[in-house]
């Protein structure tokens, strides 16, 4: 299904408001499964798919996600997301990170199941697929999405494309809404983050009510 490449590298994108040990073993799978020499988490300064701002600041979430990831020696952070003024689309992203490893690598951008009902929609999402290779993860226990709608939209070609990249992560009840609501009420999270993130966010102060 992946097939070799000079180089693989996963893109990660997300919020991260605060990175917990969900998304470190997610995209652990992702590495595993895809055979990729490079994963690079990429926090978002805002989502065009999303009406709200992180509640945590951009330098403030770098830094926890570069906590999170010491000693993972294929893992990296980056900010390019963050420097950008207004929303930032995938595809600015991707041609970003083209630039930086060459045509002949192999990109791909990570997205969950639940987004499929809205690709559709998304900015340049044709370009995008030709781009790269959009990687659509389904938790264990789920069914695996179906694209099926979106060949009128994107063709057979591109719905093909996205059909071959499908991986399937581990399901882990953890989520960033909870661990800031639990924080705010003064409750434990211990078992949700690394140990020097929960002291990061200690010593700031972050999600505090």
């Amino acid at each position: 299904m992946f097939g070799a490449m000079n180089n693989k590298v996963i893109l990660f994108g997300g919020t991260f408001d605060p990175i917990h040990h969900g998304h470190v073993r997610v995209a652990q799978s992702a590495l595993e499964q895809l055979g990729a020499d490079e994963i690079v988490l990429i926090p978002a300064r805002r989502s065009p798919h999303k009406k709200s701002f992180p509640m945590a600041d951009g330098p403030a979430r770098v830094e926890m996600i570069s906590l999170a990831i010491v000693g993972e020696k294929t893992f990296r952070v980056s900010d390019c997301e963050l420097k950008r003024s207004g929303p930032s689309y995938t595809l600015d992203t991707i041609r970003y990170f083209r630039a930086e490893y060459g045509r002949s690598a192999g990109i791909f951008w990570l997205v969950g199941a639940d987004a499929v009902k809205d690709l559709a929609g998304w900015y340049r999402i044709g370009e995008l697929i030709d781009e790269c290779n959009l990687c659509v993860m389904f938790r264990a226990g789920f069914e695996r999405p179906d694209f099926s709608s979106l060949a009128g939209v994107l063709g057979r070609r591109r719905v093909e494309k996205l059909e071959q990249n499908v991986i399937r992560t581990p399901l882990i009840d953890i989520n960033s809404t909870e661990i800031r609501r639990k924080l705010a009420c003064g409750a434990d999270v211990s078992d949700m983050l690394e140990p020097k993130v929960l002291e990061y966010i200690k010593k700031k102060g972050l999600y505090s009510s």
